[in-house]
């Protein structure tokens, strides 16, 4: 199968306002660049999930221990008013809250 003429000869692009065609997307044009080192690691070497058991315990308390001090207080409050008000309810319930109470 044969490709077509316009596709062997790359996108037809207009010269520019210059009259210089500097190439197509990718291949600006320009020198070879040469020096670049570029590093990989093979896909079978990776470990995606290392360290993630560790990692979660400690986000987690990071996120916690900055947070806590936004919902600690009033919880704290809410904690003291509901024991203070059931140990309340008991003493007026007992024998010697209701003798107080009536007086």
């Amino acid at each position: 199968m044969k490709s077509t003429q316009s596709l062997r000869n790359g996108p037809h692009v207009p010269i520019g306002q210059y009259g210089v065609y500097k190439g197509w997307w990718g291949n600006i044009g320009g020198e070879k660049q040469r020096g670049i080192i570029t590093y990989g690691i093979a896909p079978n070497r990776l470990n995606p999930m290392a360290q993630a058991g560790h990692n979660a315990v400690f986000n987690i308390w990071r996120r916690f221990a900055s947070q806590v001090w936004y919902f600690g207080p009033s919880l704290a409050a809410a904690w003291y008013v509901m024991y203070w008000a059931d140990k309340r309810n008991k003493f007026l319930n007992s024998k010697v809250g209701r003798e107080t109470w009536e007086r």
